[in-house]
């Protein structure tokens, strides 16, 4: 039995579920290694059951751990009902994915049958990343990496942010990421005041160019941000980026197992404001990545009196946005580990003047 099948069950017996019905990709693949956004599973203490459509029922039956989940292919006469009705009474659901439409058809059609919202499960069991999901992450990093470096002799007066932005995902592609981790963010001048920003068709203008961005490997995401300057950085500007640096190299400096997720923004927003620059840094200081690339936990001001725990991985993301006039953020990621942490991260922060 797999460890994440044999940790779900256990949490299952605490909250004395009968089984899991799994809809969302994520978890779908999370739990059974198979990727299909259409497929669903359903796991009980003693069985398992992968659901996958027609598109999907071949390749899931040759990449899904048969001796963990019998694999069925999804149609009329085989359905999630089908799985549950007569052998279930407590069935927990991703209320974070399930619509109410489908729900309450199925509690119609098995009046029986009592369901538990239990999105909050895979949200603490993926919070914990084993070495080898880390290891997926980092060989997405490091192909986000490689990725930029090609990318930044081809920056020129006469590319549009949307040109780059679709450049830097084509090369990302040929590195061998599976797709991106997220839309990817390319805003220069102005538009770089804006946080998360939308590439403009437009050449890009003099200033900060801010590009935030990843690349995936086996699902898992990695997530960066570096901001360059199109033309001759002034004092001004090199004050505001040696600022977000400072923030956040402060920050990754601190972070650790044991630390307060609220003091680790507290750390980076000090120093920001501290120089002149309150109210400009107006999102938290991270959050975490994996198979999504916003994960639990967050670093922010409405943490609370949570703290970083080991097999966390986080981002550390101060930035400074000056609306109407431009803006700046750093991004790197850290593995929270038993005595420390990890930078995973392994690109050059020296302001670039193209």
């Amino acid at each position: 039995m797999s460890i994440r099948l044999e940790n779900l069950r256990k949490i299952m017996a605490e909250r004395e579920l009968d089984a899991i019905w799994i809809t969302g990709s994520v978890n779908h693949r999370y739990m059974c290694g198979f990727d299909n956004p259409d497929g669903a599973l359903v796991i009980g203490q003693y069985s398992a059951v992968a659901l996958e459509d027609f598109r999907y029922y071949e390749a899931a039956k040759n990449e899904i751990d048969r001796e963990d989940f019998e694999v069925m292919m999804l149609d009329r006469n085989c359905n999630v009902k089908a799985c549950i009705s007569g052998v279930y009474k407590r069935v927990g659901y991703e209320d974070n994915f399930v619509t109410c439409r489908i729900l309450d058809g199925l509690k119609k059609s098995l009046p029986d049958v009592e369901f538990v919202p239990a999105g909050d499960v895979f949200e603490f069991m993926r919070r914990t990343k084993t070495r080898e999901e880390a290891d997926n992450i980092i060989k997405a990093q490091r192909i986000a990496e490689v990725s930029f470096r090609e990318l930044l002799p081809k920056i020129t007066y006469d590319r549009t942010e949307t040109d780059l932005a679709a450049e830097l995902e084509y090369i990302m592609r040929k590195n061998g990421s599976e797709g991106v981790a997220f839309d990817t963010i390319a805003v220069s001048g102005g538009n770089s005041s804006s946080p998360h920003g939308v590439p403009r068709n437009v050449k890009i203008e003099k200033g900060f160019l801010t590009f935030d961005f990843g690349a995936v490997y086996k699902g898992y995401r990695s997530d960066m941000t570096r901001t360059v300057c199109v033309g001759k950085a002034d004092d001004a500007m090199k004050h505001l980026y040696n600022t977000v640096l400072s923030a956040q190299l402060a920050a990754l400096d601190a972070v650790g197992p044991g630390e307060s997720c609220f003091k680790m923004d507290k750390i980076a927003r000090d120093i920001i404001e501290g120089a002149g620059y309150k109210g400009a840094f107006g999102h938290s200081l991270g959050h975490g990545v994996g198979l999504e690339v916003h994960e639990t936990p967050g670093l922010s001001p409405s943490s609370g009196d949570k703290v970083l725990m080991p097999g966390d991985i986080v981002t550390v993301e101060p930035g400074i946005y000056l609306f109407g006039k431009y803006g700046c953020r750093i991004e790197d990621m850290v593995y929270i580990t038993e005595n420390g942490a990890e930078n995973l991260t392994n690109m050059e922060k020296d302001l670039i003047e193209i």
